[in-house]
């Protein structure tokens, strides 16, 4: 992403050269997993640019036509509203939901409308969408490696291991049942992300899930 991108709501008063990344998530743990893997996905962002949360709870996958623009309205208006706040550019606003269901066709329809609203009322910025299948557990699932370095005991179950995981029913479960002592919680995905980063995991998955390529994919699409 060049850092002369595009400006959101005119040039920005101070900080210029400043960049920022909103994200807009289900909680914060989403959002501090998103920080992470666009960290991955993006090494050219600048050390200055910032990765900031809104903190309204992302309810979009369920709503279509005019409710659905209303909503994404209210969320772009807070990721522009928390730029000026930051007083700089507004390089990108990344969006996360849970799927609670399997990459199909439901999944195609619902990703395309959600990714053509925000697409249309975000012109002067980029974009991308994190709809996770079946949850963002499943994408933690690609990087197995990473659970040993936030709990030494930690093991990811052979059956889970280089699978499909967005064919994982309940990736959250399986882990809370698999992993041993202590007990996963989602309050430990942020820090699996962070040591998938640090050891250098991402970008290189075991196994497969097309939800996480297609935000995969959004990121990369950034100029």
């Amino acid at each position: 992403m060049s850092p002369g991108g595009r400006h959101a709501g005119g040039r920005t008063p101070k900080g210029q050269g400043r960049g920022v990344i909103v994200l807009a998530g289900e909680d914060q743990n989403d959002c501090q997993i998103l920080a992470e893997l666009i960290r991955a996905h993006r090494p050219d962002l600048s050390e200055s640019t910032k990765l900031v949360r809104i903190n309204d709870p992302v309810r979009l996958r369920r709503k279509s036509g005019p409710e659905l623009a209303a909503a994404v309205k209210t969320l772009t208006g807070k990721a522009r509203a928390k730029a000026l706040r930051e007083r700089a550019e507004l390089l990108g606003f990344v969006v996360h939901e849970d799927l609670d269901g399997y990459a199909d066709a439901d999944y195609d329809r619902i990703r395309k409308a959600l990714a053509d609203e925000l697409a249309r009322q975000c012109p002067e910025f980029r974009t991308a969408l994190a709809l996770a299948a079946w949850e963002s557990e499943s994408w933690l699932l690609l990087f197995p490696d990473a659970f040993p370095h936030v709990r030494p005991r930690w093991r990811v179950p052979a059956r889970l291991l280089d699978k499909d995981t967005g064919r994982i029913k309940g990736a959250k479960e399986e882990l809370k049942r698999g992993l041993g002592s202590p007990v996963f919680r989602e309050s430990d995905g942020p820090a699996v992300a962070r040591k998938a980063l640090e050891h250098r995991l991402i970008p290189s998955p075991r196994g497969s899930n097309r939800s996480y390529a297609d935000f995969v994919g959004d990121l990369t699409a950034w100029a």
